[in-house]
Protein backbone atom coordinates (compact mmCIF):
# COMPACT_ATOMS: atom_id res chain seq x y z
CA UNK A 1 0.00 0.00 0.00
CA UNK A 2 2.56 2.56 0.90
CA UNK A 3 4.89 1.87 -2.68
CA UNK A 4 1.34 2.54 -4.40
CA UNK A 5 1.02 5.91 -2.53
CA UNK A 6 4.79 6.51 -3.26
CA UNK A 7 4.02 5.49 -6.76
CA UNK A 8 0.95 7.71 -7.58
CA UNK A 9 2.58 10.96 -5.78
CA UNK A 10 5.57 10.33 -8.17
CA UNK A 11 3.21 10.09 -11.32
CA UNK A 12 1.26 13.09 -9.67
CA UNK A 13 4.58 15.58 -9.64
CA UNK A 14 5.37 13.80 -13.34
CA UNK A 15 1.78 15.50 -14.67
CA UNK A 16 2.28 19.00 -12.98
CA UNK A 17 5.99 18.79 -14.75
CA UNK A 18 4.67 18.54 -17.76
CA UNK A 19 1.58 20.94 -17.84
CA UNK A 20 2.61 24.03 -20.46
CA UNK A 21 4.00 26.87 -19.07
CA UNK A 22 1.35 28.99 -20.21
CA UNK A 23 -1.26 26.85 -18.56
CA UNK A 24 0.34 27.65 -15.16
CA UNK A 25 0.73 31.51 -15.38
CA UNK A 26 -1.85 33.20 -13.52
CA UNK A 27 -4.52 34.18 -15.35
CA UNK A 28 -5.29 38.42 -16.24
CA UNK A 29 -9.22 39.61 -17.20
CA UNK A 30 -9.17 41.30 -20.58
CA UNK A 31 -10.67 44.38 -18.84
CA UNK A 32 -7.17 44.58 -17.25
CA UNK A 33 -5.28 44.80 -20.75
CA UNK A 34 -7.39 46.65 -23.20
CA UNK A 35 -10.65 48.85 -23.49
CA UNK A 36 -13.20 49.49 -25.80
CA UNK A 37 -12.25 52.00 -28.25
CA UNK A 38 -14.50 55.28 -27.93
CA UNK A 39 -14.67 55.13 -24.20
CA UNK A 40 -12.33 57.77 -23.27
CA UNK A 41 -11.67 60.92 -20.95
CA UNK A 42 -11.47 64.86 -22.05
CA UNK A 43 -9.24 67.61 -20.63
CA UNK A 44 -10.94 70.69 -19.33
CA UNK A 45 -9.17 73.94 -18.63
CA UNK A 46 -10.58 77.46 -16.94
CA UNK A 47 -9.34 80.50 -15.83
CA UNK A 48 -10.87 82.08 -12.48
CA UNK A 49 -9.99 83.96 -9.10
CA UNK A 50 -9.04 83.02 -5.73
CA UNK A 51 -10.27 85.26 -3.44
CA UNK A 52 -9.67 85.50 0.75
CA UNK A 53 -6.11 85.37 1.00
CA UNK A 54 -4.27 86.88 3.44
CA UNK A 55 -1.80 88.95 1.26
CA UNK A 56 -0.61 86.00 -0.28
CA UNK A 57 -1.82 86.91 -3.68
CA UNK A 58 -0.55 88.19 -6.82
CA UNK A 59 0.78 91.81 -6.67
CA UNK A 60 -0.03 94.88 -8.18
CA UNK A 61 2.81 94.33 -10.68
CA UNK A 62 0.74 92.10 -12.75
CA UNK A 63 -1.94 93.43 -14.65
CA UNK A 64 -3.26 90.42 -15.91
CA UNK A 65 -5.29 89.78 -12.25
CA UNK A 66 -5.73 93.54 -12.02
CA UNK A 67 -7.70 93.49 -15.04
CA UNK A 68 -9.28 90.62 -14.66
CA UNK A 69 -10.60 92.14 -11.03
CA UNK A 70 -11.97 95.10 -12.72
CA UNK A 71 -14.16 92.83 -15.35
CA UNK A 72 -15.69 90.45 -12.67
CA UNK A 73 -16.45 93.83 -10.78
CA UNK A 74 -18.09 95.61 -13.45
CA UNK A 75 -20.29 92.45 -13.64
CA UNK A 76 -21.77 93.58 -10.16
CA UNK A 77 -22.02 96.96 -10.84
CA UNK A 78 -18.53 97.90 -9.36
CA UNK A 79 -16.50 100.61 -12.23
CA UNK A 80 -13.13 100.20 -11.46
CA UNK A 81 -9.15 100.45 -13.67
CA UNK A 82 -6.89 98.14 -12.74
CA UNK A 83 -4.77 101.19 -11.74
CA UNK A 84 -7.05 102.19 -9.01
CA UNK A 85 -7.10 98.58 -7.58
CA UNK A 86 -4.41 97.45 -4.99
CA UNK A 87 -5.72 94.06 -3.53
CA UNK A 88 -3.32 91.21 -2.58
CA UNK A 89 -6.19 89.05 -1.41
CA UNK A 90 -6.59 87.48 -4.91
CA UNK A 91 -4.82 85.72 -7.53
CA UNK A 92 -4.74 84.61 -10.77
CA UNK A 93 -5.33 80.91 -11.43
CA UNK A 94 -5.56 78.20 -13.84
CA UNK A 95 -8.28 75.45 -13.15
CA UNK A 96 -7.83 71.96 -15.00
CA UNK A 97 -9.85 68.93 -14.80
CA UNK A 98 -10.29 65.68 -16.63
CA UNK A 99 -13.96 64.92 -17.37
CA UNK A 100 -14.64 61.19 -17.44
CA UNK A 101 -16.56 58.73 -19.68
CA UNK A 102 -20.42 58.88 -19.27
CA UNK A 103 -20.78 61.43 -16.54
CA UNK A 104 -24.19 63.35 -16.84
CA UNK A 105 -24.84 67.13 -16.40
CA UNK A 106 -25.46 67.77 -12.39
CA UNK A 107 -22.90 65.28 -11.76
CA UNK A 108 -19.74 66.68 -10.01
CA UNK A 109 -15.78 65.91 -10.71
CA UNK A 110 -12.69 67.08 -9.19
CA UNK A 111 -10.42 69.79 -10.31
CA UNK A 112 -6.84 71.29 -9.46
CA UNK A 113 -5.97 74.47 -9.07
CA UNK A 114 -2.51 76.86 -9.88
CA UNK A 115 -1.48 80.23 -10.03
CA UNK A 116 -1.04 81.80 -12.86
CA UNK A 117 0.93 84.59 -11.73
CA UNK A 118 3.56 86.04 -8.98
CA UNK A 119 0.92 84.41 -5.78
CA UNK A 120 3.20 83.36 -2.98
CA UNK A 121 0.15 80.79 -1.19
CA UNK A 122 -3.11 79.96 -2.00
CA UNK A 123 -3.60 78.52 1.45
CA UNK A 124 -7.68 79.73 2.68
CA UNK A 125 -8.68 80.61 -0.74
CA UNK A 126 -11.98 80.33 -2.32
CA UNK A 127 -12.15 79.99 -6.21
CA UNK A 128 -15.07 81.81 -7.65
CA UNK A 129 -17.42 80.23 -10.35
CA UNK A 130 -14.99 79.44 -13.34
CA UNK A 131 -15.86 78.45 -16.55
CA UNK A 132 -14.40 74.91 -17.66
CA UNK A 133 -14.30 74.40 -21.59
CA UNK A 134 -12.78 71.61 -23.80
CA UNK A 135 -10.64 71.23 -26.99
CA UNK A 136 -13.74 72.81 -28.88
CA UNK A 137 -14.39 75.67 -27.08
CA UNK A 138 -17.62 74.48 -25.21
CA UNK A 139 -18.17 74.56 -21.54
CA UNK A 140 -19.12 71.43 -19.91
CA UNK A 141 -18.82 71.95 -16.01
CA UNK A 142 -18.15 75.04 -13.91
CA UNK A 143 -16.21 75.27 -10.90
CA UNK A 144 -16.04 77.22 -7.40
CA UNK A 145 -15.43 76.12 -3.88
CA UNK A 146 -13.03 76.57 -1.06
CA UNK A 147 -9.20 75.29 -1.74
CA UNK A 148 -7.35 72.61 0.02
CA UNK A 149 -3.27 72.58 -0.66
CA UNK A 150 -2.44 70.15 1.64
CA UNK A 151 0.48 72.41 2.80
CA UNK A 152 1.74 75.37 4.05
CA UNK A 153 4.36 78.13 3.60
CA UNK A 154 5.17 80.43 6.42
CA UNK A 155 8.31 83.32 6.89
CA UNK A 156 9.50 86.04 8.96
CA UNK A 157 12.43 87.87 9.67
CA UNK A 158 14.28 85.91 6.36
CA UNK A 159 13.12 82.89 7.78
CA UNK A 160 10.79 80.50 5.98
CA UNK A 161 9.74 77.29 5.95
CA UNK A 162 7.43 75.34 3.12
CA UNK A 163 5.70 71.69 3.02
CA UNK A 164 4.55 70.31 -0.64
CA UNK A 165 3.91 73.31 -3.24
CA UNK A 166 1.10 76.19 -1.50
CA UNK A 167 0.62 77.59 -5.09
CA UNK A 168 -1.44 74.45 -6.28
CA UNK A 169 -5.05 73.30 -4.69
CA UNK A 170 -7.67 71.10 -5.54
CA UNK A 171 -10.86 70.74 -4.67
CA UNK A 172 -12.53 67.48 -4.57
CA UNK A 173 -15.75 67.76 -6.59
CA UNK A 174 -15.77 71.15 -6.89
CA UNK A 175 -16.71 71.79 -10.65
CA UNK A 176 -20.59 70.85 -11.34
CA UNK A 177 -21.44 69.17 -15.40
CA UNK A 178 -23.16 71.00 -17.35
CA UNK A 179 -23.08 68.92 -20.47
CA UNK A 180 -22.31 65.18 -21.30
CA UNK A 181 -19.94 64.36 -24.01
CA UNK A 182 -21.95 62.01 -26.13
CA UNK A 183 -19.66 58.45 -26.47
CA UNK A 184 -19.93 56.29 -29.18
CA UNK A 185 -18.30 52.68 -29.15
CA UNK A 186 -20.41 50.76 -31.84
CA UNK A 187 -19.83 50.66 -35.40
CA UNK A 188 -21.42 48.62 -37.94
CA UNK A 189 -22.87 46.00 -35.34
CA UNK A 190 -18.92 45.74 -34.27
CA UNK A 191 -17.04 47.03 -31.14
CA UNK A 192 -12.82 47.15 -30.74
CA UNK A 193 -10.83 46.54 -27.87
CA UNK A 194 -7.70 48.43 -27.99
CA UNK A 195 -4.66 46.76 -25.68
CA UNK A 196 -2.49 48.80 -23.42
CA UNK A 197 0.34 47.21 -24.77
CA UNK A 198 -0.18 46.31 -28.08
CA UNK A 199 1.73 43.02 -29.18
CA UNK A 200 0.23 40.54 -31.54
CA UNK A 201 0.69 37.30 -29.18
CA UNK A 202 -1.21 39.14 -26.72
CA UNK A 203 -3.74 40.64 -29.49
CA UNK A 204 -4.25 37.12 -30.76
CA UNK A 205 -4.97 35.19 -27.23
CA UNK A 206 -7.73 37.93 -26.99
CA UNK A 207 -9.25 36.99 -29.43
CA UNK A 208 -9.22 33.37 -28.88
CA UNK A 209 -10.49 33.32 -25.71
CA UNK A 210 -13.36 35.48 -27.00
CA UNK A 211 -13.84 32.78 -29.89
CA UNK A 212 -13.49 30.05 -27.18
CA UNK A 213 -16.79 31.76 -25.27
CA UNK A 214 -19.13 33.33 -27.94
CA UNK A 215 -17.51 31.39 -31.39
CA UNK A 216 -15.62 33.06 -34.20
CA UNK A 217 -16.57 36.73 -33.60
CA UNK A 218 -13.63 37.88 -32.88
CA UNK A 219 -10.47 39.21 -35.56
CA UNK A 220 -7.33 40.47 -34.29
CA UNK A 221 -7.11 43.65 -37.07
CA UNK A 222 -3.33 44.34 -35.47
CA UNK A 223 -1.09 44.21 -32.76
CA UNK A 224 -2.91 47.02 -30.91
CA UNK A 225 -6.59 46.40 -31.39
CA UNK A 226 -9.18 43.48 -31.62
CA UNK A 227 -12.83 43.68 -33.58
CA UNK A 228 -15.62 42.28 -31.93
CA UNK A 229 -19.01 41.38 -33.90
CA UNK A 230 -22.15 41.93 -31.84
CA UNK A 231 -23.77 38.52 -31.81
CA UNK A 232 -27.30 38.74 -32.55
CA UNK A 233 -29.15 37.74 -29.18
CA UNK A 234 -26.67 40.54 -27.45
CA UNK A 235 -27.95 43.59 -29.77
CA UNK A 236 -30.54 44.62 -26.80
CA UNK A 237 -27.72 44.33 -24.03
CA UNK A 238 -24.66 46.00 -25.12
CA UNK A 239 -23.32 46.49 -21.77
CA UNK A 240 -24.35 42.96 -20.44
CA UNK A 241 -21.95 41.82 -23.70
CA UNK A 242 -19.34 44.07 -22.87
CA UNK A 243 -18.78 42.94 -19.66
CA UNK A 244 -19.16 39.06 -20.53
CA UNK A 245 -16.01 40.08 -22.43
CA UNK A 246 -14.01 41.77 -20.08
CA UNK A 247 -14.12 39.44 -17.10
CA UNK A 248 -12.98 36.50 -19.52
CA UNK A 249 -9.14 35.86 -18.77
CA UNK A 250 -6.07 35.48 -20.87
CA UNK A 251 -2.49 34.73 -20.43
CA UNK A 252 -0.51 37.94 -22.02
CA UNK A 253 2.46 37.80 -23.12
CA UNK A 254 5.30 40.15 -22.94
CA UNK A 255 9.11 41.21 -24.56
CA UNK A 256 11.79 41.06 -22.29
CA UNK A 257 12.75 44.20 -21.49
CA UNK A 258 15.67 45.40 -18.69
CA UNK A 259 14.59 48.61 -16.92
CA UNK A 260 17.15 50.74 -15.48
CA UNK A 261 16.94 53.41 -13.18
CA UNK A 262 20.66 54.99 -12.86
CA UNK A 263 19.63 57.83 -10.99
CA UNK A 264 18.33 55.43 -8.12
CA UNK A 265 20.27 52.43 -9.12
CA UNK A 266 17.22 50.80 -9.71
CA UNK A 267 16.88 47.30 -12.03
CA UNK A 268 14.13 45.87 -12.95
CA UNK A 269 14.26 42.88 -15.59
CA UNK A 270 11.32 41.07 -16.79
CA UNK A 271 10.74 37.30 -16.39
CA UNK A 272 11.47 36.31 -20.42
CA UNK A 273 14.65 38.20 -19.64
CA UNK A 274 17.91 35.20 -20.31
CA UNK A 275 21.22 35.41 -21.62
CA UNK A 276 23.78 33.17 -23.76
CA UNK A 277 26.97 31.79 -21.54
CA UNK A 278 28.73 34.41 -20.14
CA UNK A 279 31.38 34.97 -17.91
CA UNK A 280 31.32 37.99 -15.43
CA UNK A 281 33.96 39.39 -13.57
CA UNK A 282 33.53 41.80 -10.48
CA UNK A 283 36.20 43.48 -8.61
CA UNK A 284 37.82 46.65 -7.27
CA UNK A 285 40.95 49.07 -6.91
CA UNK A 286 42.01 50.47 -3.57
CA UNK A 287 44.07 53.23 -2.85
CA UNK A 288 44.80 54.61 0.39
CA UNK A 289 47.29 57.47 1.34
CA UNK A 290 48.34 58.16 4.72
CA UNK A 291 50.86 61.15 6.26
CA UNK A 292 52.24 60.30 9.62
CA UNK A 293 55.19 62.45 11.41
CA UNK A 294 58.74 60.98 11.65
CA UNK A 295 61.61 62.44 13.61
CA UNK A 296 64.84 62.25 12.41
CA UNK A 297 67.60 61.72 15.25
CA UNK A 298 71.17 62.94 14.55
CA UNK A 299 74.01 60.82 16.05
CA UNK A 300 75.63 61.18 19.04
CA UNK A 301 78.14 63.85 19.27
CA UNK A 302 77.19 64.82 15.59
CA UNK A 303 76.18 68.25 16.71
CA UNK A 304 73.31 67.78 14.17
CA UNK A 305 69.59 69.21 15.84
CA UNK A 306 66.61 66.73 15.25
CA UNK A 307 64.26 67.39 12.47
CA UNK A 308 60.55 66.56 11.93
CA UNK A 309 59.13 65.30 8.98
CA UNK A 310 56.25 64.01 7.32
CA UNK A 311 56.38 60.87 5.63
CA UNK A 312 53.65 59.62 3.28
CA UNK A 313 52.61 56.21 2.76
CA UNK A 314 50.96 55.17 -0.64
CA UNK A 315 49.52 51.51 -0.42
CA UNK A 316 47.57 50.47 -3.30
CA UNK A 317 44.96 46.77 -2.68
CA UNK A 318 43.57 45.45 -5.82
CA UNK A 319 40.39 43.04 -4.74
CA UNK A 320 40.58 40.27 -5.60
CA UNK A 321 37.92 40.01 -9.09
CA UNK A 322 34.95 37.14 -8.43
CA UNK A 323 34.30 35.77 -11.66
CA UNK A 324 30.78 33.67 -12.01
CA UNK A 325 29.64 31.64 -15.11
CA UNK A 326 26.19 32.18 -16.26
CA UNK A 327 24.86 29.02 -18.16
CA UNK A 328 23.15 29.36 -21.36
CA UNK A 329 19.13 30.82 -21.77
CA UNK A 330 19.45 31.17 -17.88
CA UNK A 331 16.41 32.80 -16.15
CA UNK A 332 15.83 36.11 -14.39
CA UNK A 333 16.10 34.43 -11.38
CA UNK A 334 19.56 32.87 -12.62
CA UNK A 335 20.88 35.95 -13.37
CA UNK A 336 20.14 38.13 -10.19
CA UNK A 337 21.30 35.01 -8.07
CA UNK A 338 24.66 34.62 -9.87
CA UNK A 339 25.27 38.88 -9.62
CA UNK A 340 24.64 38.54 -5.98
CA UNK A 341 26.94 35.55 -5.61
CA UNK A 342 29.39 37.87 -6.52
CA UNK A 343 28.81 40.67 -4.30
CA UNK A 344 27.27 42.95 -7.29
CA UNK A 345 25.55 46.09 -5.91
CA UNK A 346 22.70 47.18 -7.86
CA UNK A 347 25.13 49.91 -9.77
CA UNK A 348 27.20 47.27 -10.81
CA UNK A 349 24.46 44.73 -11.62
CA UNK A 350 23.77 48.23 -14.27
CA UNK A 351 27.25 48.34 -15.50
CA UNK A 352 27.44 43.98 -15.65
CA UNK A 353 24.12 44.13 -17.42
CA UNK A 354 25.38 47.28 -20.25
CA UNK A 355 28.39 45.20 -20.71
CA UNK A 356 26.48 42.07 -21.40
CA UNK A 357 24.05 43.60 -23.65
CA UNK A 358 27.07 45.21 -25.95
CA UNK A 359 28.43 41.84 -25.73
CA UNK A 360 25.08 40.71 -27.30
CA UNK A 361 24.33 37.92 -24.63
CA UNK A 362 21.83 39.55 -23.29
CA UNK A 363 18.47 38.80 -25.24
CA UNK A 364 16.46 41.88 -23.88
CA UNK A 365 15.29 45.27 -24.44
CA UNK A 366 17.87 47.08 -22.38
CA UNK A 367 16.13 50.65 -21.31
CA UNK A 368 17.73 53.47 -19.47
CA UNK A 369 15.05 55.79 -17.65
Amino acid sequence: MRKALVLLSVLCLLAVSIVPAGALAAGVRIKDVAKVQGVRSNQLVGYGLVVGLAGTGDSTKNMATMQSIANMLRTFGVTVTPAQLQAKNVAAVMVTAVLPPFVKPGDTIDITVSSLGDAKSLQGGTLLQAPLRAANGLVYAVAQGPLSIGGYAAGSGGASQQKNFPTVGTIPGGAIVERDVPVEFTAGGQIALALSQPDFTTASRIAEAIAGRFGPIAVARDPGTVTVSIPDYYRGDIVGFIAAIEELTIVPDTAAKVIINERTGTVVMGGQVTIDEVAVAQGGLSVRITRDKAVSQPPPLSGGSTVVTDKTTLQVDEAKASVVTLPPAASVSDVVAALNAIGATPRDIIAILQAIKAAGALHADLQII
